[in-house]
């Protein structure tokens, strides 16, 4: 799977983390302090990481920034994008299973090499629920992206 991350901080678990996709079998696109040159804003890269998943670059994106808050709101600022926040496994379950999220935005402070690795097994562990209810919500919150009605 093509997969996006970006992290407005070169910290470890960043750096891991892309080891970890890749070691997984994923190609990885970096953004932000992860690739030279790069604007490390995190509003700017979490923005370019959910960008490639709206225009089909990617499949999936991974956003990081210190609390993990900032790149969750910039990612889902874009058209296409479900960002979900995630600090444990059963989120990151619930977040693909309940809410099709396509991206998964992670805290650099709270984040850890055996939760990363927890969360990165639930997320791809999960598929999105074919419960008609679950599949109205996912639409209803696509919807939002055309603005008022």
């Amino acid at each position: 799977m093509r997969i996006s991350v970006s992290s407005d901080m070169d910290e470890p678990v960043a750096r891991l983390l892309v080891a970890e996709l890749r070691g997984r079998g994923h190609e990885v696109r970096e953004h932000g302090a992860l690739r030279a040159g790069a604007d490390p804003q995190w509003a700017v890269c979490s923005a370019a990481a959910a960008r490639d998943v709206a225009e089909g670059a990617a499949e999936q994106a991974v956003v990081c920034c210190w609390t993990g808050t900032g790149a969750s709101i910039a990612a889902n600022k874009v058209p296409g994008v479900r960002a979900a926040l995630c600090v444990d496994a059963a989120t990151a379950d619930g977040a693909r299973r309940w809410n099709d999220a396509n991206v998964l935005a992670l805290s650099l402070r709270l984040t850890s090499e055996p939760l990363l690795k927890e969360i990165l097994d639930a997320w791809f562990a999960a598929a999105p629920s074919p419960d008609e209810e679950d599949r109205r919500n996912v639409a209803h919150v696509d919807s939002l992206d055309a603005g008022p009605r």
